[in-house]
């Protein structure tokens, strides 16, 4: 049994080319935004999977660095973490290959190079990277201000 479970929806009509769809969250913080063939592979209005993929995987990191860094008395002021999930052709479909974290943060109390540490430590640690882990490559930059 799990101790969490969260839920979204999708909902399609039509062809992949030409058709469209929504998809929803359980909370409804997300509800019923358009996505389509252009919004995945040009650039048409509404989302599509992998930037929904890349705002989750840039929240969940974002809070397991904060977590470890104030477990260990330093408490950010601020931490922002901007995610790009990256696809690349594979055969006949397509692959996400990288996932780019770039993150800044306003920490007391540690250098660049401990904040560099705990950014990579919370690179392997957060859960959306260990569903990843071993089929996407994580990429992080991590700059102290």
């Amino acid at each position: 049994m799990a101790d969490i479970a969260r839920k979204a929806s999708a909902q399609w009509s039509g062809d992949l080319m030409k058709g469209s769809g929504t998809v929803s969250t359980e909370s409804g913080t997300v509800k019923d935004a358009p996505y389509s063939f252009k919004t995945r592979f040009e650039s048409g209005t509404g989302t599509n999977p992998e930037e929904l993929l890349a705002a989750a995987h840039a929240g969940c990191f974002t809070m397991q660095l904060s977590a470890m860094m104030a477990g260990d008395g330093h408490a950010p002021q601020d931490v922002q973490t901007s995610a790009t999930c990256e696809m690349v052709r594979a055969g006949a479909g397509f692959k996400i290959s990288t996932m780019r974290l770039r993150v800044t943060g306003k920490v007391e109390g540690i250098d660049q190079a401990g904040f560099e540490d705990y950014v990579s430590r919370a690179a392997e640690l957060c859960p959306l990277s260990g569903i990843m882990k071993g089929n996407v490559e994580i990429v992080h930059e991590a700059t102290l201000l």
